[in-house]
């Protein structure tokens, strides 16, 4: 240890003279060299320890102003699959992807069986062909044939009348002469008039046969025909609901039953994990919480991640957690955590995996 400048001055060393003897005394009273070589020693002390101090000052001030390694945020990814379920009851005849696949929107999936439902669809269609043929049949009257026997019809009686006329002209001539008594023209006369009327009645039937059916009858028609296509679109949904599309491009998760399996309606067949569905979450400590807001931007880091992962901040939770159970009190307060979740883009979220373990830096200032 280097003693101070005035110490070594007044202090007594012991040294050895040129002819071997030891003298000891003060540094006044040592010879030239000795003095002089006493100074020297001291100096080169003196600037080590100067040196010594200016290093260690110097590492100080380089060590300040390195910046403070950022705190990270433990955290997860997890996933919010779409869970495509069985919208009818039946026994699952084709399974059309595994776990693993990634599908795009509109790939099929499942199948059940449709024997019931093509009958019904088939059914349908039989009732509505039937519902518009006869409104067919309304609006254009009897066929021709029908119109035809009618026609004829009026022919014989025109006939008819023809004949009833001469016949009167002969019994009035007869009556004139005395031949004839008044009651058989009577009954010529009688004859004529319904002949006529019969004329009437079937100019009539011909004129009804040429008309279209009532106005009621055709809305009635018009109505079974409304039925029956509405029977045929409800017998048409049942029956595309027996197969099931990706109704969202992702990645299978999982599925929940095997060919030849009974599927109920409602119970989920087959879980896709769209990349646009998978979050992180993590928990900030209640210091932290104040410089957090949604739509503020977080940096994901995980392993084998080439680069951080910006993530948007959609969550974060009202209610406060506890790390492990503490007392609600001040001194308690660091320990409290609120849940945070962040979505990362789309393309940047197919690379996380659901319960992967990711470490989060936090961005006070908002995208």
């Amino acid at each position: 240890m280097r003693l101070p400048v005035s110490t070594q001055l007044m202090m007594e060393i012991q040294y050895v003279s040129p002819g071997g003897a030891s003298c000891s005394g003060s540094l006044g009273r040592m010879p030239g060299s000795l003095r002089k070589t006493a100074r020297q020693t001291e100096f080169a002390y003196f600037m080590n320890s100067r040196i010594h101090s200016l290093m260690f000052l110097l590492a100080a001030l380089l060590a300040g102003c390195q910046p403070a390694p950022e705190a990270r945020l433990q955290g997860y990814v997890e996933g919010e699959p779409v869970l495509v379920a069985a919208q009818q009851s039946g026994q699952l005849t084709s399974l059309a992807v595994q776990r693993g696949d990634a599908v795009k929107a509109g790939t099929p999936l499942f199948s059940q069986d449709q024997a019931t439902e093509v009958a019904n669809v088939n059914q349908a269609k039989a009732q509505l062909a039937q519902a518009q043929a006869q409104l067919a049949d309304l609006a254009t009257g009897k066929r021709p044939p029908e119109i035809a026997v009618v026609e004829a019809q009026l022919k014989d009686a025109e006939a008819k009348r023809k004949l009833a006329a001469a016949e009167l002209t002969r019994q009035q001539a007869l009556v004139a002469k005395g031949f004839v008594s008044a009651q058989v023209l009577d009954q010529a006369r009688t004859q004529l008039a319904s002949s006529e009327a019969a004329i009437a009645q079937m100019n009539a039937q011909v004129a009804t046969a040429r008309l279209p059916g009532r106005e009621a009858a055709q809305a009635a028609a018009q109505a079974q025909i409304s039925a029956s296509q509405a029977a045929l679109a409800q017998s048409a949904i049942r029956l595309e609901q027996k197969s099931q599309r990706a109704p969202v491009s992702g990645q299978v998760q999982d599925t929940f039953y095997r060919t030849g399996e009974w599927a109920a309606p409602g119970q989920p067949v087959v879980s896709i994990l769209p990349a646009e569905n998978i979050k992180v979450r993590f928990f900030v400590p209640e210091s932290q919480l104040g410089g957090l807001k949604t739509g503020q931007t977080v940096q994901i880091n995980c392993d084998g991640c080439t680069k951080p992962l910006p993530a948007t901040i959609r969550f974060i939770s009202p209610t406060a957690e506890y790390t492990p159970p503490v007392l609600y009190s001040e001194a308690n307060r660091h320990r409290l955590v609120f849940l945070v979740e962040a979505w990362p883009q789309a393309r940047d979220a197919a690379r996380l995996h659901p319960g992967q373990p990711v470490d989060v830096s936090l961005h006070t200032d908002p995208r």
